[in-house]
């Protein structure tokens, strides 16, 4: 509404004031604002509807002659036509960042399509928000693979951001699809991903090369069983959320260093074993969740959130926590964020 605005109080002001006083500014100011605002034809619409007011109003004031107001006229003309120009320059970026903005989405799918919403007894959400405004992927990621000895579950933070990130990204998610069909236990798949991130390490150049790495989660859901399976290379810990609101967070027994790190010291991976009973939720989420602050520096704790609620299925559970981060942070999110939940129903 901003242009014809302008519009009528350039009209006003020019038939209300003496004939020395001018309304150019509004009316010049109209078409400019309109030019981002609208489309071509309601950009030249605005445009025509500025240059005809002059004209009436000069005509009816009896000065359409006089020097000043052929100056007015000219100089609103000029700027629609201007106008009309910052129009077309306007729609061809717009044109541009949707293309671009695609291609972004196109290689977000590829490298972190949605995984199933079922895979057997289990039903399964994920979603992942980005810190960077308007930016679709980062250094996050998580992946689930249905696979011969039941459903195996990856999420991960990649130290680092940018394209390095992503790049790394795109290495751990390739080689966790292509361990968990092959490896039969999940150390074996955690192997796997730690050997492919010292194989990209060995390519990459500066500090990326000594102090890339990735820490993660990883869980196995066997088909058969009520267990869960998870080793955890210096992630946070997952949350169990049983079905009368309990939750009970997971943390790893013995620690063990992040993916990409075994140069400074190795030993075997050990799968911790817990009970997963029908009806309960495991989430496995990133740093920017639970280390997401407030204006006083308090961190969110979701297990603290989460303790006494039931969610009627993982979509729900996961929208439920990135609205409350978001009204936690006040919409000021420095880290990106994934989450993904499992629900295991009962036969």
């Amino acid at each position: 509404m901003l242009p014809a605005l302008l519009l009528v109080a350039g009209a006003f002001y020019d038939y209300f004031t003496p004939a020395e006083f001018s309304a150019a500014p509004l009316f010049t100011a109209a078409p400019l604002v309109a030019a981002p605002l609208y489309s071509r034809r309601g950009t030249i619409l605005t445009g025509v509807a500025c240059v005809l007011v002059v004209l009436l109003l000069h005509s009816r004031l009896g000065i359409l002659l006089h020097i000043d107001a052929f100056t007015e006229l000219v100089t609103v003309t000029t700027v629609v036509a201007l106008a009309v120009l910052i129009n077309a320059l306007v729609r061809r970026g717009d044109e541009q960042l949707a293309s671009q903005r695609a291609i972004a989405e196109a290689a977000q799918r590829a490298v972190l399509p949605d995984p199933p919403e079922r895979i057997g007894t289990f039903t399964i959400a994920a979603r992942y928000e980005a810190a960077q405004r308007d930016a679709s992927i980062g250094g996050d990621l998580y992946a689930v693979q249905d696979s011969p000895y039941g459903v195996r579950l990856v999420v991960g933070d990649v130290r680092g951001k940018g394209m390095g990130a992503v790049a790394a990204v795109a290495v751990v998610i390739g080689a966790f699809r292509e361990a968990a069909e092959q490896e039969a236990t999940l150390e074996a798949v955690a192997g796997r991903l730690d050997r492919a991130l010292a194989r990209e390490g060995s390519r990459r150049e500066g500090l990326d090369a000594f102090e890339g790495f990735t820490t993660a989660v990883l869980a196995e859901l066997p088909h058969g069983d009520g267990v869960v399976r998870i080793v955890n290379r210096g992630h946070p810990p997952p949350l169990l959320l049983c079905s009368d609101g309990t939750v009970r967070p997971l943390p790893a027994r013995e620690p063990a260093l992040p993916l990409g790190m075994g140069e400074l010291g190795a030993w075997p991976d050990r799968a911790e074993q817990t009970r997963f009973p029908g009806g309960a939720t495991l989430l496995l989420y990133t740093d920017g969740l639970c280390e997401a602050r407030d204006r006083h520096g308090e961190f969110y704790d979701p297990a603290a959130s989460l303790e006494g609620r039931v969610f009627p299925d993982p979509a729900g559970l996961i929208a439920t926590l990135a609205q409350e981060v978001h009204r936690h942070t006040g919409d000021g999110t420095t880290d990106d964020m994934a989450m993904l939940a499992v629900r295991r129903h009962a036969r």
